[in-house]
């Protein structure tokens, strides 16, 4: 039993880390409810169906499918979905205590939004993936079906079936995540290397969710608030 709660314990912890660099940050003065006004702020002549969007955040990128008309699919972490079934409720911008609570139940919807709403003001790389992927690619319209037969709730992992998962599947038909993959070898490598601090405070965050331990009072202050955050 122990050596199974390990690797979960593992990936919990890896969740959390996750959820730190995936909440929105929201412009001054919004109240952290809803998104700025941009309508018409971006040019939409230039998006074609099919295409992916990628809208480069300060810690992580966000993705979706343009569907065409202003419209974009995307894969958002949301609680309401295993709550209500009020399309019109769960069709508002998703804010950050939605955010986080479907992150934590594990919940999301796959919806279709303006392009405002989607970018929420950031810049738009268009199909910046298909680098990646080279003779990959899907058509473009079969792209957008795939994204529009998605569209309503399902369950959502910041590591294994994220938004970039999402577009991934659609536009390549693999799903895959490079930013998570990214995010894990870094963890993998900081904790291969004993003389790391960073990776002692790691191997505590896994004790504390592992057994309970409290924190030590030697570890840095900064850390504490994360430390009674993740034991909580």
């Amino acid at each position: 039993a122990m050596k199974n709660s390990v690797p979960q314990a593992a990936s919990l912890l890896l969740e959390k880390l996750m959820l730190l660099v995936h909440i929105r940050p929201l412009p001054a003065g919004s109240g952290g409810e809803t998104p700025p006004s941009a309508r018409g702020y971006y040019d939409t002549s230039c998006f074609k169906r099919g295409d992916l969007l990628e809208v480069p955040r300060t810690l992580f990128i966000h993705f979706g499918i343009y569907l065409g008309e202003n419209r974009v699919a995307h894969m958002m972490p949301d609680i309401l979905p295993s709550i209500t079934g009020d399309r019109r409720q769960i069709q508002q911008v998703v804010t950050n205590k939605r955010l986080i609570l479907g992150v934590i139940a594990r919940t999301a919807s796959v919806r279709v939004d303006t392009v405002e709403d989607f970018a929420y003001g950031g810049s738009i790389l268009v199909n910046h993936m298909d680098r990646l992927f080279e003779n990959q690619v899907l058509g473009s319209e079969e792209a957008a079906r795939r994204a529009e037969k998605l569209v309503g709730a399902t369950a959502y992992s910041l590591l294994w079936n994220n938004c970039e998962h999402f577009v991934t599947y659609c536009r390549y038909g693999a799903p895959v995540s490079f930013q998570t993959d990214k995010f894990c070898e870094t963890v993998k490598m900081i904790i291969r290397d004993q003389r790391s601090v960073l990776a002692s405070v790691l191997v505590g965050l896994a004790s504390m969710v592992c057994l309970g331990v409290a924190p030590s009072t030697t570890l840095p202050t900064i850390f504490i608030p994360f430390f009674l955050w993740m034991a909580g």
